[in-house]
């Protein structure tokens, strides 16, 4: 019996964490340079770590919730 496991990204580029949050690679990068999200850098690529867009998506979960108080 062959078992698949499916491994989830841990790095993504930005063109793919823009996909994945549903925005344009331009805001993307409006929200790295607001420090709003944060990218490590293997040699010469960016990429955003899948935990920090989980995080991000948390806290405006978190803040929308506030409001609603």
């Amino acid at each position: 019996m062959v078992e698949t496991k499916i491994v989830e990204k841990l790095l993504l580029t930005p063109s793919e964490a823009a996909k994945a949050l549903s925005i344009s690679r331009s805001k993307l990068y409006e929200l790295i340079g607001q420090g709003r999200l944060s990218t490590v850098q293997i040699d010469t690529s960016r990429r955003v770590p899948a935990q920090v867009l989980v995080e991000f998506i948390q806290h405006l979960q978190h803040r929308e919730a506030e409001r609603e108080v």
